[in-house]
């Protein structure tokens, strides 16, 4: 006879969750940010980027959207001279607390709303434009794939209609899109808005992860 158990019940992890904890904890990427004061695994992916395709020069105005918790600003930031006498600038924005760094200017905003676009505008000054705008904006998981996807692509619109509106002639967009439904279309909307679109997984992305960044320059 099978017995139940009485009182409260410790609730024990899902078996995805522990093996996600375990990839964590044991992901070299992980590892060597900590080591090397990174905010996230994710600033070695846009490391490799811009190794291959030299996104940062110094004297920049950059726009980060969704950056928490500040892997990619945390890159920028140096690069570009944020901060420093005859430097660019890093603006940040993302929905969740973040701390600060050294040089970039932070908007605690959600971007996908009216209020969260103003913000950046009006941070960014009238009549100033960007030189670069990186989006590795990425919805909560629902665990409902199509749903998940559409957020994803969703954000991927947002991310391409502000740079559209908001980046020099000769300026880049690098943003997180997600291989599925409405990619292809995606895809094609980033080629009609400039004149040379790449597509990267870095090596940082895990294998599992179907995470493509589009590298767009030089707006059409």
């Amino acid at each position: 006879m099978e017995r139940k158990a009485k009182g409260h019940v410790k609730p024990t992890r899902s078996v995805s969750s522990n093996r996600w904890m375990h990839e964590h904890v044991t992901d070299p990427y992980v590892q060597q940010a900590k080591k090397l004061g990174y905010r996230s695994r994710a600033a070695f992916k846009i490391l490799e980027i811009d190794e291959k395709l030299r996104l940062f020069r110094r004297g920049m105005v950059v726009v980060d959207l969704g950056a928490a918790p500040g892997g990619w600003s945390q890159m920028a930031a140096p690069r570009v001279g944020a901060g420093e006498r005859g430097g660019g600038r890093v603006i940040a924005i993302d929905l969740l607390e973040m701390p600060g760094l050294p040089g970039v200017e932070l908007i605690r905003a959600d971007f996908s709303t009216d209020q969260g676009l103003v913000a950046v505008t009006q941070t960014l000054g009238d009549g100033v434009k960007a030189d670069l705008v990186l989006s590795d904006m990425a919805p909560n998981i629902s665990g409902i794939g199509v749903s998940d996807q559409a957020r994803a692509m969703g954000l991927a619109d947002l991310a391409l209609e502000f740079a559209q509106a908001f980046l020099k002639p000769e300026g880049m967009l690098v943003v997180k899109t997600f291989q599925g439904a409405g990619f292809i279309e995606f895809l094609a909307r980033m080629r009609s808005c400039f004149h040379d679109v790449k597509s990267y997984k870095p090596k940082a992305s895990r294998d599992r992860s179907s995470e493509q960044f589009l590298v767009g320059r030089r707006l059409r």
